[in-house]
């Protein structure tokens, strides 16, 4: 287990570039966490981090998922939010298996909405919004 400390939204940069050197090779991220924690706002700048345009990035909160490509390594980044999904089925037609299967990044909201078809690899992140006001951020496998 790892964490990352977020201080302020100015420190988001570097906690994103700390979140990519800890990435490896795993490929599908799971963000808990309640609603304004913080989790599309980390995204954003872990896209960022990863080499998408921030132009480019938003919640995919109506789309289900939005699909990003790196300017400096071509590489596909699926980011998800399921929070407004009714069941599993609906994802499912998504096709979500064939997401989390091609070997792209997958960087997911709302996963506990998911939770019988996500990956036995995927990779959780926790995001708690502390008392100041700053966000921690746990990462396990």
């Amino acid at each position: 287990m790892k964490t990352i400390h977020i201080p302020n939204t100015a420190a988001l940069p570097q906690a994103a570039k700390e979140f990519v050197e800890l990435m490896g090779d795993n490929t599908v991220f799971a963000f808990y966490g309640d609603m304004g924690a913080g989790k599309t706002t980390f995204i954003n700048a872990l896209c960022a981090a990863l080499g998408v345009d921030n132009e480019e990035t938003a919640s995919p909160t109506f789309a289900l998922v939005n699909e990003y490509r790196s300017d400096t390594t071509a590489e596909l980044i699926y980011h998800f939010d399921f929070y407004r999904i009714d069941d599993l089925d609906e994802a499912i037609e998504l096709g979500i298996e064939d997401y989390f299967d091609s070997g792209a990044v997958c960087l997911i909201e709302w996963p506990e909405k998911i939770a019988a078809a996500l990956p036995a690899d995927t990779v959780s992140v926790q995001i708690k919004v502390n008392d100041d006001d700053s966000r921690t951020l746990t990462i396990s496998e």
